[in-house]
């Protein structure tokens, strides 16, 4: 199927990609291969795709010379020699021992992946392996029994997991296809053309054996695994039906890199990148750490595939992935370590954030590659910065490609590149697209993670992230510089915080039980129900896998570096669903709480309205819970509301408390606004098995010390209101005075109104729920909206936002003297009125993004 230059231009049309269209470049700089000759003008070179999938896999002779890439040629050829050991040693219905099959997906998926990596090895110049023409008819011969005894039947495959024969099944038989195409050729002619046509048929999610771009399974991360075997099978079969399929992958892959356009989706499609850098999969999931890392790895992989081949220009789609990375994966990674709230059910996995990091910085290596001027010059340095930050360097042995490692080399090695972060030193991030926001400064990160009516409150699935339930209700992450995060965040954290105890979260005090322990099994099964509960069916998700709230409210602002995020916390779909559901699923109803923050220089500032619970049980609500390696010294100290100093754990009214990893060389403060109620304060060693949150993790103790802080009501008491603020890196001395130097005040606490004044820096944070008029320091807000006001001299700044996502316009009016506009965005009008100055913001269609003026009283 031939690309129009229209249909790309609908696709990529802001950012000006038609030049995309088969194309033949120059040979990409920087790969450690000898290039080939480029297509000729018009022409196209499949046998060249299929050289480049080889060569970016098993590298070449002369980047397999390098001692850099001994360590990963040696890890090719010892996990082939282990494979071959257990293909020698399986007994009856096994291909490999201890992978017995004909029920188990799980174990058909391994054997097809342990048969490519015996392939590799028999491919990979300067290997053990290399050339091995019996070692590769052992895996010819592999795959012909696969195919006739446990795949080629379509009427006994599919059991299991979609994405086993979709996509992790038809990626390990490409690529051994791929890699051993002339043996194949010569001993089994056949045997391609089969395994096509069978990957095809379990494309049952697709239409007539092809990608259905209206499937929700074929979308974001999954569509481009799906369209890059796609590319390759075209390859492999060559002919006209080749080209015609690897037209038609590439075709469908480049939807994945436009932009979503949530007021005008296509296909329905929610999942992608959106214009604030936010990247969600399954439609509601913040997933830039996961699936966003698997989609950034496939399309940098596919453009290395593409190069020279005349099928498409990869370097016309650099610009957009340089945007990802810089603006959607940049903010999220703090001194090398890739944050928890957008990882989804990922975040109990035990690889931890820094490997989650070593894949972005391996894709980046291979990105800058193929960019030029600046923008190579960015990448090639925030590579750098990653290595340079991480208190745990990526191992360039794990890459995947021994061309990546010898540019990853190349690039550390270079004196002419220097380490630089894509994020300015100060910088605040609303992800409202995906209900995150990112609040940095020098000496840490906050990681806010919110849900909606639009996002979901936390992703389970597949015996995964087993204890989720209130990741999505205002649970935070506060990292600081200079800490080991795989001690402080990671499966350990989940595994030794309470579920219900987890930073920043509001929980009625109840116990829940795990969906395993619920219905025996990792998913609710009950096909017969209406709803059509399977494993893989849409009621799963909508009530099990990954619930969105019930409310719209959930968005923040930014003004410069400053910003702030508000939330009505609501129950889930299932509990609001309630009465549709079958007697035996299990609901939860939610507490209840308004919750504001104001991100600023030195504090994050924190007032929650209507905290309770209208069932009358028992409520917390955490202000902080950190993790600290066992052997390391803490210390808490703080002081009474009457002065006395105060140590230790226990309950009482405190000014402020300081949390003290002396050994680690962190602090936070915890200052105490206004009349707040008492605090627990707890201090712990806790052991749990890294198994509690995954049933596939191994069953290993993680001991931490798990200290928190937080507010306890007793059952049927009335709503509280609560302040504080959250002072990273704080002294006592800091604290002590935090008070009584008047910078910070509290306008308002209350389910309708929620302010803040710094008069330090000049701001006035405004976050208004509800309809109706607001006032607060000579600020009106007409309903529900988040604004910041700065004023400096005669300057003044306002940023406005809808965190509702549902409102045409915001109204602020500015009380006292007139004010005329320097600069403002577009949708942002201002004129004078009685009493000031109004601000007419046009929130219509632009998703939660601030708008902002620049006014002046000169």
């Amino acid at each position: 199927m031939e690309m129009t230059r229209r249909h790309v231009l609908s696709l990529l049309s802001a950012t000006g990609l038609a030049a995309v269209l088969p194309w033949a470049p120059a040979h990409a700089a920087g790969t450690a291969a000898a290039p080939a000759a480029p297509a000729a003008p018009g022409a196209t070179d499949p046998e060249r795709l299929l050289g480049n999938a080889v060569a970016a896999r098993a590298g070449t002779r002369a980047s397999n010379a390098r001692p850099e890439t001994a360590a990963r040629l040696a890890a090719v050829a010892r996990a082939a020699r282990a494979h071959l050991e257990a293909l020698d040693d399986a007994g009856d219905g096994e291909m490999f021992a201890g992978l017995p099959l004909g029920t188990s997906d799980g174990n058909l998926n391994t054997t097809f992946r342990q048969l490519y990596e015996i392939a590799l090895a028999t491919r990979t110049p300067g290997g053990e392996l290399a050339g091995d023409a019996g070692v590769q008819r052992r895996v010819l011969d592999g795959l012909a029994l696969l195919h006739e005894r446990w795949y080629g039947d379509q009427s006994s495959g599919y059991y299991g997991n979609w994405h086993h024969w979709e996509i992790g099944i038809s990626t390990s038989a490409t690529a051994a296809l791929a890699l051993l195409a002339r043996p194949a050729a010569d001993q089994r002619p056949a045997l391609t053309r089969t395994y096509v046509a069978s990957m095809d048929a379990y494309l049952r999610n697709g239409k007539d054996g092809d990608v259905d771009l209206d499937s929700r399974f074929h979308t974001g991360a999954n569509l481009a695994d799906i369209t890059t075997n796609r590319l390759l099978q075209g390859a492999l079969l060559g002919g006209a039906a080749g080209e015609a399929r690897i037209r038609k992958a590439l075709e469908d892959q480049l939807t994945v890199y436009a932009t979503i356009d949530p007021y005008d989706l296509r296909h329905g499609v929610t999942d992608g990148y959106y214009a604030d850098g936010s990247f969600i999969q399954h439609h509601s999931v913040a997933y830039t750490g996961s699936y966003g890392r698997g989609l950034l790895t496939r399309v940098v992989q596919t453009l290395a595939y593409l190069d020279g081949t005349g099928y498409a220009n990869p370097d016309a789609l650099v610009p957009t992935v340089h945007r990802w990375v810089a603006d959607g994966f940049a903010p999220l990674i703090f001194e090398g370590w890739m944050t928890e709230p957008v990882k989804g059910r990922a975040a109990s996995r035990t690889a931890g954030g820094y490997a989650d990091t070593a894949t972005v910085a391996e894709a980046v290596t291979d990105l800058a590659g193929h960019a030029s001027g600046e923008r190579a010059a960015a990448l090639r340095g925030y590579v750098k910065h990653l290595h340079a930050s991480s208190a745990a360097k990526p191992d360039p042995a794990r890459f995947a490609s021994p061309l990546t490692i010898v540019r990853y080399a190349d690039l550390l090695a270079d004196p002419d590149v220097p380490a630089a972060d894509l994020n300015p030193p100060a910088r605040s991030t609303a992800f409202n697209a995906m209900d995150r926001t990112v609040h940095r400064r020098p000496g840490f990160a906050f990681v806010l993670a919110r849900s909606s009516e639009r996002i979901s409150k936390y992703e389970y699935m597949n015996g995964e992230n087993l204890m989720p339930w209130f990741q999505g209700d205002g649970a935070h992450y506060l990292y600081l510089s200079g800490q080991d995060q795989s001690e402080a965040y990671g499966a350990g954290y989940y595994a030794t915080v309470s579920p219900y105890g987890l930073a920043g979260v509001t929980a009625p005090v109840e116990r829940r039980r795990t969906v395993p322990e619920l219905y025996g099994k990792p998913y609710y099964d009950n096909p017969d129900h209406p709803l059509h509960f399977t494993a893989s069916s849409q009621s799963q998700n909508t009530y099990v896998y990954f619930p969105r709230g019930t409310r719209p409210h959930s968005g923040g602002a930014v003004l410069g570096a400053l910003g702030s995020a508000a939330l009505v916390q609501s129950d889930d779909v299932p509990y609001a669903h309630r009465d549709r559901l079958p007697d035996d699923f299990a609901v939860h109803r939610n507490a209840t709480a308004t919750k504001s923050w104001f991100l600023l220089d030195d504090e994050i500032v924190v007032l929650a309205a209507d905290v309770g619970d209208g069932a009358g049980r028992a409520v917390t609500t955490t202000v902080d819970a950190r993790t600290a390696a066992p052997d390391h010294e803490l210390a808490l100290t703080g002081e009474r509301r009457g002065g006395q100093r105060w140590r230790g754990t226990g309950t009482a009214r405190l000014s402020w408390l300081r949390y003290a990893d002396t050994t680690g060389n962190t602090a936070v403060g915890y200052a105490f606004l206004g009349d707040a109620p008492p605090v627990t304060v707890g201090l712990d060693t806790v052991t749990r098995s890294l198994r509690t949150v995954r049933t596939a993790n191994p069953d290993t103790p993680v001991t931490r010390q798990v200290f928190s802080a937080a507010f306890r009501q007793r059952p049927a008491a009335r709503p509280l209101s609560l302040a504080y603020a959250l002072v990273p890196h704080a002294s006592e001395a800091a604290l002590r005075a935090y008070g009584k130097r008047g910078a910070l005040s509290v306008l308002a606490n209350t389910p309708r109104l929620q302010a803040v004044r710094h008069s330090g820096l000049g701001l006035t944070g405004v976050n208004t729920f509800g309809r109706g008029r607001h006032r607060v320091a000579g600020i009106h807000v007409d309903g529900p909206a988040c604004v910041l006001v700065r004023k400096d001299g005669d300057r003044v700044e306002v940023g406005a936002a809808d965190p509702t996502m549902l409102r045409n316009r915001v109204t602020v009016l500015l009380r006292g003297r007139r004010l005329r506009v320097v600069d403002a965005d577009p949708g942002v009008r201002v004129r004078a009125a009685a009493g000031g100055t109004l601000l007419s913001v046009e929130t219509r269609r632009v998703y939660g993004r601030t708008l902002t003026a620049t006014l002046t009283s000169r």
